[in-house]
């Protein structure tokens, strides 16, 4: 008799305003939704799949499908790591598959694990690709927050940076071209982006034609983005990063990003939690790995023109109230 039944779904989530970065532009967030009931229980998830690992809406429902009957069976966080590789879809299985037990347990998956709840988490507030006047615009509305990622290509650096800083001076800054820049964009820059205090830059080079990072010696701490998903990534990014970022959708769920998190630092990499443009469902599962991460960079639902019931509540670039009717026990 199956125990448990599974319901896989596509979801559009207008946004907004366009995002921009330098691969390219989105109006909409599509993602995939896997929910697990269980006697009248349910656990859920959320993934984004994505186009630069590969991933489709159709490809990650596919691949979740094939699952059903071992996702019906009862399988486990645990088994599920054999059963799908890294990515979205085992992402979404997973989230589900913790809310599941949290919920049939009667207790949070805070508790499962044993971390703490976090409360008041600072968050990255994103500022996507846009002529320099625009991008200032946009910072000059997040003056006083504590954290701001700003997307860029190779266009206009210097004046975009500029420009933003004059309107915010306070924040801190992450820079993220997203692959689009080269080592000698890097080493040309690498003054400029000390003199504008900018506290990280995330995946300058693109993942596999960053070697040269090895003997690169810049002001600037260096966040490995695309170049790491999981922690046979670790050991090839020796050297050349400073820091990782761990995201669910590339770890392929809690499981893995756990394990990511705990390892990493053990070898002296320090934490960055990041997302997906997503709703609150996929935010409240990575909010759980934020303690001791240097940045949190977890905005997804700021970007949606409405988010789910019962999301997340920020406050002035803070994550400031979580739900557990959403997701998590």
């Amino acid at each position: 008799m199956i125990q448990r039944r599974l319901h896989v779904s596509h979801e559009k989530w207008p946004l907004k305003e366009p995002f921009h970065i330098s691969r390219g532009l989105k109006t909409d967030a599509h993602v995939v939704k896997v929910e697990l009931e269980h006697c009248a229980i349910r656990g859920r998830g959320e993934a984004t799949p994505y186009a630069r690992y590969g991933e489709t809406i159709d490809s990650v429902m596919d691949q979740i499908e094939a699952m059903r009957d071992a996702l019906e069976e009862g399988t486990d966080p645990q088994a599920l790591q054999g059963l799908l590789p890294a990515g979205a879809a085992r992402n979404a299985v997973d989230c589900a598959l913790w809310d599941l037990m949290a919920r049939w347990k009667g207790v949070t998956v805070s508790d499962l694990l044993h971390f703490p709840r976090p409360k008041g988490v600072e968050t990255a507030v994103t500022i996507g690709i846009d002529d320099a006047a625009a991008m200032a615009d946009k910072a000059r509305l997040y003056k006083e927050y504590p954290l701001l990622k700003i997307k860029l290509d190779r266009q206009d650096v210097r004046g975009k940076i500029t420009a933003i800083r004059q309107q915010a001076p306070r924040p801190r800054i992450i820079i993220d071209p997203n692959e689009s820049w080269t080592l000698d964009d890097l080493a040309a820059l690498d003054d400029f982006l000390a003199e504008m205090r900018i506290d990280l830059l995330e995946q300058p080079l693109a993942a596999g034609a960053d070697e040269g990072l090895r003997d690169f010696r810049g002001k600037i701490p260096i966040c490995a983005d695309e170049s790491c998903h999981t922690r046979r990534d670790l050991d090839g990014l020796l050297g050349k990063y400073q820091l990782v970022n761990i995201k669910l959708d590339k770890t392929g769920g809690l499981t893995e990003a756990v394990k990511l998190k705990h390892q990493a630092r053990e070898m002296g990499f320090e934490i960055m939690i990041g997302c997906m443009v997503a709703t609150s469902l996929a935010m409240v599962p990575a909010l759980l790995l934020a303690a001791g991460a240097r940045f949190v960079d977890l905005d997804g639902p700021l970007w949606m023109r409405r988010d789910r019931e019962n999301g997340l509540t920020f406050d002035q670039g803070r994550i400031v109230a979580s739900d557990r009717a959403l997701w998590g026990g």
